[in-house]
C-alpha cells in the first residue's frame, strides 16, 4: 500500500511537472545555457543581450555603454570576451571606474574594454592547446592591438596583461551566438 501511494505521488508529479515549466524553464531545458550572475546565459543570444542580465557583470554593461561598445559586441563577431564582473572592477583603485566612465575618456574606456576581446571564437580547451603548443604559454592579439598570454596555474587558466596583472578565468565557455565569454576576476590592463 505504501509504495503504490509513493509510485501514484512520482506519477503525478512526473505529469505535472511539464505543466509548470514557465517559458524560461523551456528555453534553458532546450539550450546548453550556463548561469552568470544569476541569470542564464542563453547560447541563441548575443553577448549584450547575454550580459544585461547578469547581477554580476552590471559594471561592465554599463562600461560598454558609456564607451558606444554595445552595437559591435552586438555584431555577427566572432568574439571571445574576457568579462570582469563587479568584483573585478572594485579591485582596480578608488575613482578608477568612475574615471573611466566620463565622456572625456571614452576612447581610454575603449582601450580598456576592447583589452578583453579577441577576434574570434576561443573555446577554454582552444585556449588550453594554445598552451600546450607554446610550451606554457600562448598569446593572443585583442582587438585593441594589445597582447594578452595565457598559461594554466595550479589547474586554473590564468591571463597576464602588459603590464604583468594576472586575471584568472572563473567561468568558461559561456557560449553566445556571436562568440564565447569567459568570466574572470580582475580587470586586465594594457600598456
Amino acid at each position: 500500500m505504501k509504495n503504490t501511494k509513493q509510485w501514484m505521488l512520482a506519477l503525478i508529479i512526473a505529469i505535472a511537472m511539464p505543466f509548470g515549466m514557465t517559458a524560461q524553464d523551456k528555453m534553458m531545458k532546450k539550450e546548453n545555457t550556463v548561469m552568470v550572475g544569476g541569470a542564464p546565459m542563453y547560447p541563441s543570444k548575443n553577448i549584450v543581450e547575454n550580459a544585461v542580465n547578469s547581477k554580476d557583470h552590471t559594471t561592465l554593461v554599463a562600461a560598454v555603454k558609456a564607451a558606444d561598445l554595445v552595437n559591435t559586441l552586438m555584431s555577427e563577431g566572432p568574439f571571445t570576451v574576457f568579462a570582469p564582473t563587479n568584483a573585478a572592477f572594485e579591485k582596480l583603485p578608488k575613482g578608477t571606474v568612475e574615471t573611466l566612465l566620463k565622456p572625456e575618456n571614452k576612447k581610454k574606456l575603449q582601450t580598456v574594454l576592447t583589452y578583453h576581446v579577441i577576434a574570434g571564437n576561443y573555446s577554454g580547451a582552444d585556449i588550453m592547446a594554445a598552451i600546450k603548443k607554446g610550451n606554457g604559454k600562448a598569446t593572443f592579439t585583442t582587438v585593441s592591438g594589445g597582447t594578452l598570454s595565457a598559461k594554466m596555474d595550479r589547474g586554473n587558466l590564468v591571463l597576464m596583461d602588459e603590464k604583468g596583472g594576472k586575471s584568472m578565468v572563473t567561468i568558461a565557455d559561456v557560449n553566445q551566438s556571436n562568440g564565447v565569454i569567459h568570466v574572470v576576476d580582475t580587470v586586465v590592463l594594457p600598456k
